[in-house]
C-alpha cells in the first residue's frame, strides 16, 4: 500500500468542515431557510470549546445541539461559531471551534457527515467512544434535543434504517471511501 503524504482524508475533512462554516454562516445572515434546521455534535473537552460549567459537568465528553426555532446571536469565524442556547429554561452562550465538530445533520433534507479527530485520523483509527466513520449517518429526527440528550450518548447519531419510514434517500458522506485500506 502507497503512503499517503498528501492526506487527502485531512484535506476532505477540512473541505466538510468548510461546508459547515458556509451554511452556518449563511444562516447567521438570512436566517434559517425553509425547514432546514441543523444538529450539530462537538467535543466538550476539545481546545477552545467555550461552555459553562453546568454544561460541561452534564456533558463531559459529547453534546448535540439543535439549531432549529430557539437560537440567537449565531456568529461565525473562520474556525468557530458561538450561539445563544436555551438549556432546561437556562440561557448560555457556547463557543466551538470547527474542529471540535463530530457531526453535521440536515434533517430537513437527510444530509450530513461525521468527522473524525485530526489525531484519531493521523494514527488511521477511529476517535476513542466515537461511532466509526464506516457507519453512515441516517435520520436524526428521533434523537431528542440538547435540552434533554441524556448524559452519555454512546453516537451522536443513530445509522440509518433503511426499510423505516425515515428512508428518503438521503445522502451519505463516508470519509473512509476515499481512503486506501
Amino acid at each position: 500500500m502507497a503512503l499517503d503524504l498528501i492526506r487527502y482524508d485531512i484535506l476532505a475533512q477540512a473541505a466538510l468542515r468548510g461546508v459547515v462554516r458556509t451554511v452556518l454562516a449563511d444562516a447567521a445572515k438570512k436566517g434559517l431557510p425553509g425547514e432546514h434546521h441543523f444538529k450539530i455534535t462537538f467535543n466538550t473537552t476539545a481546545p477552545g470549546v467555550r461552555l459553562s460549567e453546568r454544561m460541561r459537568a452534564r456533558f463531559p465528553q459529547e453534546m448535540t445541539i439543535v439549531l432549529q426555532h430557539q437560537f440567537w446571536d449565531l456568529a461565525v469565524a473562520e474556525h468557530a461559531f458561538e450561539v445563544g442556547l436555551s438549556f432546561g429554561g437556562i440561557a448560555e452562550k457556547i463557543g466551538v471551534p470547527f474542529e471540535a465538530v463530530t457531526a453535521f445533520y440536515d434533517p430537513a433534507v437527510q444530509f450530513g457527515f461525521q468527522f473524525e479527530t485530526v489525531e484519531a485520523a493521523a494514527a488511521g483509527e477511529s476517535p476513542a467512544g466515537a461511532q466509526p466513520a464506516e457507519k453512515p449517518i441516517g435520520s436524526a429526527t428521533k434523537r431528542p434535543a440538547a435540552e434533554t440528550k441524556p448524559e452519555a450518548a454512546p453516537a451522536p447519531v443513530a445509522p440509518a434504517d433503511a426499510s423505516g419510514p425515515d428512508s428518503g434517500g438521503g445522502e451519505v458522506v463516508r470519509l473512509d471511501r476515499f481512503r486506501k485500506k
